[in-house]
């Protein structure tokens, strides 16, 4: 075990050593006791207009046995052990008749393969979208005017949607997990820093080679990825999972991870007239809202902005009002807007930032919550008609994939806009100017309306009239839940997984990996490794 000490509270020009020396005095312990320090979480506060560094130090003492009597003698709240991640999962003793299937090479399909294949089991794993490298090419031929490729883009593809974010690490989930998932990104290529960052992130440019590299090693390690391969189907007999039907040809298997992500709607489509449970799930739109990054840095830091030790200022916001929410959503310091569309003649937007976070806009996504009550048609994959009008709604408005653009000061007012002020588009394909009325629907365009001005008054210049609205924003989360049991399984479908974002049970690159990682675990402690079988 370990000892962690948290609210160690210094000033910003403070070196590591500082945090060490700290943590040494508050515990009572000479430096000659401490085989190693470590930074575990650190953080700015810049409440009060005071600014901060608030750090967690993990410290190993040469004597173990004296870590947990010097806990249990110090009467402090933020002195206190840190356990191991996790027990060893363990191992079934059932053969597979047939290599488990994972489909989806997004955050959670590549965690529940990287597992998989980690321990023996030799996954296949099948993906709708290319390998990093052509789906690269891809999205930046659409993005610089050319053409649309509805199985490779900015949703669909190895890495899934988290490949081109912000990387943002981050995640409301309090799971052991998430050290782990860390640790095994830091292991492929991920800078050591997101171990410690109070609020850690990757950014697009190395979460790619992170993907790519994590992919090649769980080929090494016996598992098979099939890139264009498209789930159209599954068999089963009696309820229970005998195989699954591909673009590429059927595949007998007796366990399937489904992590398609939250755009596959085709596959949605396909599974819930086969039998699949689906049930319809809240989710939100809206549009994204860019500000100069420079003036966002002066409103959140004060006089401090410009200090080295500060990284580009970010924000989380939230009004309710009348049963709904208004929140930003995905902020991406430093960052631009992208082309996130997955279906032809439509329009969806997206943000993303590289590690440097060094872009001249920040972006987040300013959306309301909306619930099945809200969707045109009453079944259980009414948010996907839902998000499709607003989405086609967007691309009529502009006849092409430009991207509806309002500046902010012209939302609040109800005008049409004409042109941008001193903050400039980032959306790769362009944008037209005019208004978000008639692609999103009242009741979002007035509580976001409601929600900017609150903003306004909790950070100076959010409202400010040159921001700018593109829009529009449609893929927050899943708007449906493939519905699973305590082991699982897909409540009428033995055998198959529903697993990630999704499938409804994650939000976001840790959580989806968490989850990944648990549905992997499932058949771990149910089977034994399939290679034990070929012996």
């Amino acid at each position: 075990m370990s000892i962690l000490i948290h609210n160690i509270r210094l000033p910003l020009e403070a070196s590591d050593q500082d945090a060490f020396a700290a943590a040494w005095k508050k515990c009572g312990l000479h430096r000659r006791e401490v085989m190693q320090s470590h930074i575990y979480r650190a953080s700015i506060d810049a409440r009060r207009g005071r600014m901060s560094r608030v750090l967690t130090v993990l410290l190993d003492l040469k004597d173990a046995e004296r870590e947990a009597a010097l806990v249990a003698q110090t009467d402090r709240s933020d002195v206190r052990l840190k356990k191991p991640v996790s027990a060893p999962v363990p191992i079934g003793t059932v053969q597979l008749a047939h290599r488990p299937v994972v489909v989806g090479l997004g955050p959670a399909g590549l965690f529940a393969a990287y597992v998989l294949a980690k321990n023996g089991y030799r996954p296949i794993i099948l993906e709708r979208g290319q390998a990093i490298e052509s789906r690269d090419r891809a999205v930046a031929l659409f993005s610089n005017g050319g053409a649309f490729d509805p199985s490779s883009n900015i949703q669909f593809g190895e890495g899934g949607a988290g490949a081109y974010s912000d990387g943002k690490l981050t995640s409301r989930i309090n799971d052991p997990m998430c050290e782990l998932v860390l640790h095994t990104l830091v292991q492929y290529g991920a800078p050591r820093e997101i171990l410690f960052q109070a609020k850690p992130h990757i950014g697009t440019d190395i979460l790619k080679q992170v993907v790519r590299a994590m992919r090649e090693d769980i080929v090494r390690m016996g598992g098979e990825v099939r890139f264009g391969c498209t789930l159209t189907g599954i068999v089963q007999k009696d309820g229970v999972l005998t195989g699954v039907v591909t673009s590429g040809g059927d595949l007998a298997c007796e366990r399937l991870i489904l992590a398609i992500g939250h755009s596959a709607r085709d596959t949605f489509e396909n599974l819930y007239a086969q039998g699949v449970y689906f049930e319809p799930k809240p989710f939100s739109v809206g549009a994204r809202i860019e500000h100069l990054q420079q003036e966002l840095d002066r409103s959140l830091y004060g006089k401090f902005a410009g200090h080295p030790a500060l990284p580009p200022a970010e924000y989380t916001l939230s009004h309710r009002e009348n049963g709904r929410g208004c929140y930003s959503f995905c902020m991406c310091p430093g960052g631009q807007v992208v082309a996130a569309q997955s279906e032809p003649d439509t329009v969806v937007t997206n943000g993303m930032s590289y590690h440097a976070r060094n872009g001249k806009n920040a972006n987040a996504a300013i959306v309301v919550s909306v619930d099945p009550a809200d969707y045109p048609t009453g079944d259980a994959l009414g948010g996907i008609a839902f998000q499709r009008q607003i989405e086609r709604s967007a691309f009529a408005a502009t006849g092409s994939y430009r991207a509806p653009c309002q500046r902010v000061g012209d939302f609040l007012e109800g005008r049409r806009s004409k042109t941008h002020g001193a903050v400039l588009p980032t959306y790769p394909i362009g944008v037209q100017y005019g208004t978000l009325e008639g692609i999103l629907p009242d009741f979002v365009l007035q509580q976001m309306q409601t929600g900017l001005r609150v903003f306004g008054r909790k950070i100076r210049g959010f409202d400010a009239a040159d921001a700018l609205l593109t829009g529009p924003e449609t893929r927050t989360s899943s708007p449906v839940r493939i519905a699973r049991l305590d082991n699982r399984h897909s409540r009428w479908i033995s055998g198959l997984i529903p697993c990630g974002e999704g499938a409804g049970y994650a939000g976001g690159i840790m959580s989806a990996a968490v989850d990944g990682i648990g549905c992997a675990q499932q058949i771990l402690q149910e089977f034994c490794p399939f290679e034990e079988r070929r012996a």
